[in-house]
């Protein structure tokens, strides 16, 4: 809650007029330091968190990937690489805490070691954007992105910073999901190389189990 706070501060100018007279100007000068914000009451402040907490229709499209799916993974480990690998996961997706968000569990095999990953996706009602979390048993980093859904070409477009494992530094990281059909779906992950240049670094294609 703001304040309208006034300094006033009286400001004494003495001029000589003659060897005998002295003249006393006197003037108030007032300062605003912040502007009068009017408080929301208590019905508009509910009615606000209720919007922001109430699931919407983004978050029925996040929905409508629940259930079992087999996920083909192509992972490529530089711009140049001619010889990805390849694997096969299973995924269950499930919304969780009445609707606000997407929980999906990865599981298989991955560099010839046992695989599993954990992915939260929501819709912030407040930012109107995408958010996601992902972690996984390759590393020890939580990673966080943000981003946008473009209802034309069902493909959410977001973006966050990871710690480079191999130089300790920061780089940026972006993921498309798009949303093919009914039954498909197709995440596509791009890295940044030591210069600075993007490339594709995964592609994992999900096909819904019947």
């Amino acid at each position: 809650m703001s304040a309208l706070l006034f300094i006033v501060t009286a400001c004494k100018k003495e001029t000589v007029v003659s060897d005998t007279t002295i003249v006393t100007d006197t003037t108030i000068v007032a300062t605003e330091t912040a502007e009068a914000t009017k408080p929301m009451d208590s019905a508009a402040m509910m009615k606000a968190w209720e919007a922001y907490a109430t699931p919407g229709e983004a978050h029925k499209t996040l929905a409508l990937d629940n259930g079992n799916w087999t996920a083909e993974s192509t992972m490529w480990m530089g711009p140049n690489d001619q010889k990805p690998m390849k694997s096969t996961m299973t995924a269950n997706i499930k919304m969780i805490m009445g609707g606000r968000y997407q929980e999906a569990r990865y599981s298989g095999n991955m560099m010839g070691q046992a695989f599993e990953g954990i992915s939260t996706v929501g819709y912030d009602n407040a930012s109107k954007e995408i958010v996601s979390s992902w972690l996984d048993n390759m590393g020890t980093n939580i990673m966080q992105m943000r981003g946008k859904y473009d209802v034309i070409s069902k493909t959410m477009d977001m973006k966050g910073e990871c710690t480079d494992p191999m130089t300790g530094k920061i780089k940026t990281v972006r993921e498309t999901y798009t949303l093919v059909d009914d039954n498909t779906r197709k995440m596509e992950m791009y890295d940044t190389d030591p210069n600075g240049k993007e490339f594709k670094s995964m592609e994992i294609v999900m096909t819904r189990k019947k």
